[in-house]
């Protein structure tokens, strides 16, 4: 743990595996309560003079850090790779995504501008200042290690937020290696805190009662984002969350059905479907599908599962064994009730995989909304595959949904592909596009996938407060 400055390198630990291997790959100092506000009086006391430093002078660390995470790319990607499990390409992709937060952010708090308000009175001036809010907590997932914590951290720095963040109890490693670059780009002390931890809950818990922080980010699960807004609700704590979702992937029946179902493919195995923006459900209009599910089955049968430091594999582990048993219950549960099996449908426990966590790469048509799949986000590598009829029916089942993160529409039709764009109900909507996501662009949902976004100014706006001066002159 990462304290005011110190290293805590004693007490109480707990270990981390690769969730390929099974294989021990280090130890961490298991934190609790007594920890977590030990490390909000050490942000408390720097709010101070982090707060009153410029915003160049902040934005030098950023771009220092960001800096340094090029120079070890690669070693934080198979770190990565080792603690996390994603293939090694995917794992750079990831560090490269993270490091755009520093930058982006770092730049972009140098424009937080204010502004003056006229006044009807001849001897009345308004101005109109944002500032940093405050002492933030922060809580991230397993599934993108690095990346989720430079979207959280780069812009409250900027905003001149002090932080004190828990990683998931998965991936802490990466979480240190990441502090080790801000220190070593100059951080002062108390600025940013680290608290590692097994049990999550006398962490989250001091975070949404101690009244030093004033809001809390959170990405994970729509379950425990909920109980953390909550708990944070009596003291009107800011609260920022980025949560589950169950995306609907739409192939109208002017586009390329071959295309469609590459890049239906890449995105819903990418992370090994472990990823809040993956294609839950795949609608295909009916005059394309037999030539869609043709490519998408030759594609899923081809890709390799295995540990993602090998060459060539495309498909990682789940995270622990609880994931698999999840998947396989929905994938049963679709079978009993008449979906169609074209790949995959089962555990992967021989050889080289047998202490991993991993599950075959599975392609599901006739998937209905009797079936668990159909309603629950899967979090795994499953393809659900539905045909529809018309534009009406396509857009009311997509919508049929308490989640609204992302969604995915391949048109030809500008006109179709707008009114798309307008009628679903999701915060972010790609359009014959796989990868809407920047550091530059707005992230986040609607409905039960979440409060505020991240990213883009608007992702700074969510650190700053806003201040009105009304002066008599």
């Amino acid at each position: 743990m990462y304290i005011n400055g110190e290293w805590l390198k004693t007490g109480q630990t707990f270990s981390v595996s690769n969730p390929a291997t099974g294989e021990h790959i280090g130890d961490v100092v298991d934190g609790g309560q007594a920890q977590a506000l030990a490390a909000i009086d050490a942000a408390s006391e720097a709010i101070s003079s982090w707060s009153s430093a410029t915003a160049y002078a902040r934005a030098e660390i950023l771009l220092n850090a960001y800096s340094l995470m090029m120079d070890r790319k690669q070693n934080l990607a198979e770190l990565m790779t080792r603690e996390q499990g994603k293939p090694l390409k995917a794992a750079l992709n990831e560090v490269q995504y993270a490091a755009d937060f520093l930058r982006w952010f770092a730049e972009e708090g140098k424009r937080v501008y204010g502004e003056t308000i006229p006044s009807a009175r001849a001897d009345q001036r308004f101005m109109v200042r944002y500032q940093g809010i405050g002492v933030v907590a922060a809580i991230t997932p397993w599934n993108y290690p690095i990346s989720m914590l430079t979207r959280k951290i780069a812009p409250a720095l900027a905003a001149g937020c002090t932080i004190v963040l828990k990683p998931a109890e998965a991936t802490p490693l990466c979480a240190i290696a990441m502090f080790e670059i801000l220190i070593e780009a100059g951080l002062p002390k108390g600025v940013a805190n680290l608290v590692t931890a097994s049990d999550p809950r006398p962490i989250g818990e001091e975070f949404c009662t101690n009244p030093a922080v004033k809001k809390l980010t959170f990405t994970g699960s729509t379950a425990v984002g909920k109980h953390l807004a909550q708990a944070a609700a009596p003291q009107l704590k800011r609260v920022s969350m980025e949560l589950g979702g169950h995306a609907p992937f739409i192939v109208f029946d002017d586009a390329d059905p071959v295309h469609a179902a590459k890049g239906a493919s890449l995105l819903k195995f990418l992370n090994t479907g472990q990823a809040c923006i993956s294609p839950n459900r795949i609608f295909v209009q009916r005059d394309l599908f037999d030539t869609f599910i043709q490519t998408f089955s030759a594609r899923v049968k081809k890709m390799k599962v295995g540990n993602g430091a090998e060459p060539g594999v495309s498909i990682g582990p789940l995270v622990n064994a609880a994931a698999v048993d999840k998947v396989a219950a929905q994938v049963d549960d679709a079978l009993r009730k008449g979906a169609i099996l074209h790949a995959g449908g089962e555990r992967l426990e021989q050889g080289a995989l047998a202490k991993g966590h991993f599950y075959a790469p599975t392609l599901l048509s006739g998937v209905t909304p009797e079936m668990r799949i159909y309603r629950q986000e899967t979090f795994g590598p499953v393809a659900a595959v539905i045909a529809f009829d018309d534009y009406d029916e396509v857009i009311e089942k997509a919508n049929d949904t308490n989640y609204g993160l992302a969604a995915y529409v391949y048109t030809q039709n500008l006109s179709r592909a707008m009114h798309a764009f307008e009628d679903l109900n999701f915060g972010i909507i790609g359009i014959n596009d796989i990868n809407p996501t920047s550091a530059a662009a707005p992230f986040g949902g609607m409905n039960e996938s979440g409060l505020g976004r991240e990213g883009a100014r608007e992702g700074l706006a969510e650190y700053l407060e806003t201040k009105l001066g009304g002066f008599s002159i």
